[in-house]
């Protein structure tokens, strides 16, 4: 898994813009607005990729460090924001320590960890106790009109699209492979649950085609 998402991290964002017609933006935007980033608010943006998102927490003032497992995203992010922290590492073996966070989010990354609720487990650990979590990821489409269409776009028209934008448009054939292998949003919300976190929910986003769910980790006195 890393070193496919190493082959793609020089122009991993351009093909991002250009896949989405342009929503990941406001999809990051949203995201932002969840994860709250304000000066002060210590975030671990997991998955973080070339660091768009960390840059984005960044800029609204919070502390950020960026983990991801390819070496590749790591130093391309490094390259582009130097003034990150961005750390190679396992999202199922996080490299800090317990609550050392005050928000832990992940962006379109949690379904290519081979153990999303390992990955949930880990991420509630490094989450200080009255904290969140907020994850943006894929999802089922709400409207049955729009799944096919939906369907069609995702097997039929991204991997083509990927072959022209990508660095390494193959790499992209496991993009639409794990989207349509994800759960649908309460299947995740479950997962998020089984996991530790509470007050679970989540927002749906171009008509459920992406989903941010929210959760909290349990105050020590239980609230």
């Amino acid at each position: 898994m890393a070193r496919m998402f190493d082959q793609v991290a020089p122009r991993y964002d351009l093909a991002n813009d250009i896949l989405t017609g342009g929503q990941v933006h406001v999809w990051r935007a949203a995201i932002a607005d969840a994860v709250g980033a304000r000066p002060g608010l210590r975030v671990l943006d997991l998955c973080c990729g070339t660091g768009t998102s960390a840059a984005a927490f960044a800029r609204r003032g919070a502390i950020v460090s960026g983990c991801d497992i390819s070496p590749g995203m790591i130093a391309e992010g490094r390259e582009r924001h130097p003034e990150l922290d961005l750390v190679e590492g396992d999202a199922m073996d996080l490299p800090f320590e317990d609550g050392a966070f005050d928000v832990a989010t992940v962006s379109f990354g949690l379904r290519n960890v081979r153990d999303p609720e390992v990955a949930l487990r880990e991420m509630l650990r490094v989450t200080r106790p009255g904290g969140r979590v907020v994850i943006a990821e894929f999802s089922r489409p709400v409207p049955a009109w729009f799944r096919e269409p939906y369907r069609a776009y995702i097997t039929k028209v991204l991997p083509r699209i990927a072959r022209l934008v990508s660095s390494d448009g193959v790499a992209y054939d496991y993009l639409y492979e794990s989207i349509l292998a994800w759960p649908a949003q309460e299947e995740l919300a479950k997962t998020i649950r089984d996991a530790g976190w509470r007050q679970v929910a989540y927002r749906n986003l171009c008509l459920g085609a992406v989903a941010i769910h929210r959760g909290r980790r349990e105050r020590i006195n239980g609230v």
